[in-house]
């Protein structure tokens, strides 16, 4: 058997001990490296070098630890001594090739210039400014002479501070939302016609297209569908934009005082007009006062059952809601359970 072939079963046997965590006999094995002597491509076919510190590492025992660093220490020095070799050998090629020979003709011919010029130049560069002469104190300097003082202020120009321009900025709406649902392309549809009723936009200059398509949006993205609801909340925005009685709405909107957003969302108390909201208040309060009259100045009697509890303490009232020749209607409290009734 060969040397290599040795090595080989050796390092195949440690990588074993290794893959089992088992180092029993590692000792014998590292003694049987030790006696054979290692070259550098022994070394480095059949890289032996890993299994040892791998058996290092893994192993507990202080004798295999020490003879691994020793086999490994050896077998590092040899490759160290080949790179080392190898190295050297690179450099003499260099030297000895006719490139570098020429390259460093060539250099040394350029220093050799170079001394040559800095030694034939003035030493004026290094020399300093003579001071003008004291016998001619009067002469006055020509004023395109080299040494004119007005060449001195030219670099004066360029600290000068510039003012920036600025790009013109262009103010821009984000565009339109787009969609391919035709139920939807409807709805907008019906949105722009609600918003062009009496050609306010045209006064207004506003792109209705524009401003349907961000209300039809609001409302779609808080239903997430075309249901019932979603088809409710239009009507609604249609029909209060398009009322003629309400013209307020439609300009509020046209105009932006009241937001696609905002217009999405609002009641139909809300939206309505000055009008009908003060009839409302007007039915609440009147509402309020029956109701406080009936509680308030109510007459107590036995005459009425309660069809709630069956009891007989009851308050009444008689209130003219009808025309002036209707009689009266009796509005009955049941003090006892709180039931209300109308008694005709």
């Amino acid at each position: 058997m060969s040397k290599t072939q040795e090595v080989e079963r050796i390092a195949k046997k440690l990588d074993k001990m290794v893959h089992k965590k088992n180092t029993d006999g590692a000792l014998d094995l590292l003694t049987e490296l030790k006696n054979i002597k290692m070259s550098l491509d022994t070394l480095q076919s059949t890289r032996v070098g890993m299994s040892v510190n791998a058996v290092r590492k893994h192993s507990s025992d202080e004798e295999v630890q020490t003879l691994a660093k020793v086999l490994i220490k050896s077998w590092k020095k040899l490759l160290d001594g080949a790179e080392g070799k190898s190295s050297e050998e690179k450099e003499k090629k260099k030297e000895g090739s006719p490139v570098r020979s020429s390259s460093a003709s060539k250099d040394s011919g350029s220093g050799e210039k170079s001394s040559k010029e800095s030694e034939d130049s003035p030493t004026t560069l290094t020399s300093p400014t003579s001071p003008t002469s004291p016998t001619s104190p009067t002469t006055p300097t020509s004023p395109t002479s080299p040494t004119s003082p007005t060449t001195l202020t030219t670099p004066i120009t360029l600290t000068s501070p510039t003012t920036p321009i600025l790009p013109v900025q262009v103010t821009t709406f984000p565009p339109a939302p787009v969609t391919t649902d035709s139920v939807r392309n409807k709805c907008r549809e019906l949105l722009v016609a609600a918003l062009q009723t009496d050609d306010d936009h045209k006064n207004i200059g506003v792109d209705c297209e524009h401003l349907a398509a961000q209300i039809e949006e609001d409302i779609f993205q808080e239903f997430k569908s075309t249901d019932i609801k979603y088809k409710t909340r239009l009507r609604s925005r249609i029909s209060n934009l398009k009322d003629q009685k309400n013209p307020d709405l439609r300009r509020n909107v046209l105009c932006g005082n009241i937001s696609a957003q905002r217009i999405a969302s609002m009641t139909a108390q809300e939206m309505a007009s000055a009008e009908l909201k003060l009839m409302r208040e007007a039915l609440t309060k009147e509402s309020i006062r029956e109701h406080q009259l009936s509680k308030v100045g109510g007459t107590e009697t036995d005459m009425f059952i309660c069809g709630k509890c069956r009891g007989k303490s009851c308050s009444y009232t008689q209130v003219q809601i009808r025309s002036a020749d209707e009689p009266m209607t009796t509005f009955v409290l049941c003090n006892s359970c709180g039931n209300r009734w109308k008694f005709c």
